[in-house]
């Protein structure tokens, strides 16, 4: 019995309110987080991420209220990520209803982090957000490498993004959100190139993210070895439902819930 795909909608969160950009430029309004939770709750969506875009840029605390009053109105699992810097942090935000927390830049900081999390939560609370970007050689062009960014996607960091999914792994995540800054927002589809190369170094789940545009973008990013596949603008400006999505990966051969 091969286990489901799971379909995740994803609530990037600005001040209280859901806003989806390209490559994390030029942020646009789509919602209110609660609203939007409820309705994805409501079509079968089988998990919410909610991402405080500007929570380590900003260098304030992600909004526990939104946070708090998204739990009360949803009963699938709540992912929250974005400003997380303390194991008092994940303990705040799984008391204010997440189920899960994603860490990124404080825990390239510093990776003792991740260790420290799993050690008291255990590993299925940990989800290592990786925020992945191409590297690019001396004439700007794309190159088959991948780093690592901080900050919401604003900085590059000198860190190889497969090493440090692994490395993750080892220190105690229990899942990688594999976000491709360089198709997030676009609509051409997930990165499969980067979906193959993390999945080939790690054993637990990939989550993809960034490029989806169409139905038939989700079946080959599981074909390359999601775990789940994310979406967010096709669902929130209503080009997309996650009908529309489990039954084209239904027709693809793929599990679903």
């Amino acid at each position: 019995m091969s286990v489901a795909t799971r379909v995740i909608a994803c609530l990037d969160v600005d001040a209280g309110r859901v806003v989806k950009g390209v490559n994390f430029q030029n942020l646009r309004d789509a919602g209110n987080p609660v609203e939007l939770a409820k309705t994805y709750d409501a079509q079968g969506v089988d998990e919410l991420t909610f991402l405080d875009v500007t929570a380590s840029s900003g260098d304030r605390e992600t909004t526990y209220d939104v946070v708090r009053r998204t739990a009360e109105q949803v009963f699938i699992p709540l992912t929250v990520g974005g400003g997380v810097r303390a194991v008092d942090d994940v303990d705040r935000l799984l008391r204010a209803g997440a189920d899960k927390v994603g860490v990124n830049t404080a825990a390239i900081a510093r990776p003792e982090l991740i260790a420290e999390i799993a050690d008291r939560f255990g590993a299925q609370v940990l989800v290592l957000s990786a925020d992945v970007r191409r590297r690019r050689d001396a004439a700007g062009q794309p190159t088959a490498d991948f780093v690592m960014t901080t900050h919401g996607g604003r900085t590059p960091v000198d860190l190889d993004a497969v090493a440090w999914c692994a490395r993750a792994q080892e220190l105690g995540a229990g899942e990688i959100l594999l976000n491709s800054m360089d198709a997030d927002g676009t609509k051409d589809g997930f990165d499969l190139e980067l979906i193959r190369a993390v999945r080939a170094a790690v054993s637990i789940p990939v989550i993809a993210s960034g490029g989806a545009g169409r139905v038939e973008h989700f079946a080959p990013a599981v074909h390359a070895g999601a775990d789940a596949v994310l979406a967010a603008s096709v669902f929130h400006f209503g080009e997309l439902t996650v009908a529309q999505v489990k039954d084209a990966m239904r027709a693809a051969g793929i599990a679903v819930r």
